[in-house]
This record gives C-alpha cells, sequence and structure tokens, in this order.
C-alpha cells in the first residue's frame, strides 16, 4: 500500500539544470553579440563621390585607422609600427589572409599610410581597401 504523505514534507525542485541553462543562455548571448567597433570621429575621410559603395562588409576585415599626427590604432589603441608589425603575424597566423581596411585620415602623411601598407604585404595581407566618404556632411 503506498504511504501518503504528510503536509510537513513539501516537495523540492532542483534548481540546478535551470540555472545552468540560464547561464548558458547568458554565455551565449555575450559571445555571440556583435560587438560595435569604435571608430575614431577624429579622422577626416577623404572624398570619394565617384568610388563604389561597398554594403557587404566580410566580417573579417580588421579597421586599422592612421590619424594625421601618423599614429596606427586597431579599436582605439594606437600602436607602434612594431607593435602593429606583431599583431598583424600573430592574426595571420591564427587566422590565415584576412582583409585590411584602413581609415587614413586626408591630412595624414602618405609615408604613414604607406607604412601600414607596406606591413600588411610584409605578412601577407594582399586584400587592402580604403575608407571613403560619399560627400561631406554641411
Amino acid at each position: 500500500m503506498p504511504r501518503k504523505r504528510s503536509r510537513s514534507e513539501g516537495c523540492e525542485v532542483n534548481m540546478t539544470p535551470m540555472i545552468d541553462v540560464v547561464f548558458q543562455l547568458i554565455i551565449f548571448f555575450i559571445v555571440s553579440m556583435k560587438i560595435e567597433q569604435e571608430l575614431n570621429p577624429d579622422i577626416e575621410l577623404e572624398p570619394a563621390p565617384y568610388g563604389p559603395v561597398i554594403a557587404d562588409e566580410d566580417p573579417r576585415t580588421l579597421v586599422v585607422e592612421v590619424d594625421r599626427r601618423g599614429w596606427i590604432s586597431i579599436h582605439g589603441a594606437q600602436l607602434s609600427k612594431q607593435k602593429f608589425l606583431q599583431i598583424m603575424e600573430g592574426r595571420y597566423r591564427r587566422y590565415g589572409r584576412f582583409p585590411v581596411l584602413i581609415r587614413g585620415d586626408s591630412r595624414a602623411q602618405h609615408a604613414d599610410i604607406r607604412a601600414v601598407m607596406d606591413i600588411c604585404t610584409r605578412v601577407g595581407i594582399w586584400r587592402v581597401s580604403f575608407a571613403a566618404i560619399k560627400e561631406k556632411k554641411t
């Protein structure tokens, strides 16, 4: 004969699996969330009114900025040419070839932009493009 539960025995619910699922979902959404790149607002891009508009950007694209003083930066971090070379070599070893987008200030020296291009070539990166604006905002 089955035993009858007394009122003092109560039901227990094991919350561990539910907490595990919640943490897994939180981790999934944090990892899969696209983090917007912070672009330097002080960089004035060169106008290119007749150039094509690139709508489909490769998600592997690395954006490299060169400001008017010739400083190289990735994701807002200023780098020396040597440090930039080390980062590019490490990324190339890890991921292979990837596209690079150079956001060069229109007031930057050509030698500074060329230094970034030379480092890309030295590492083995051939897909290098330049950011420009269609028309200046008034």
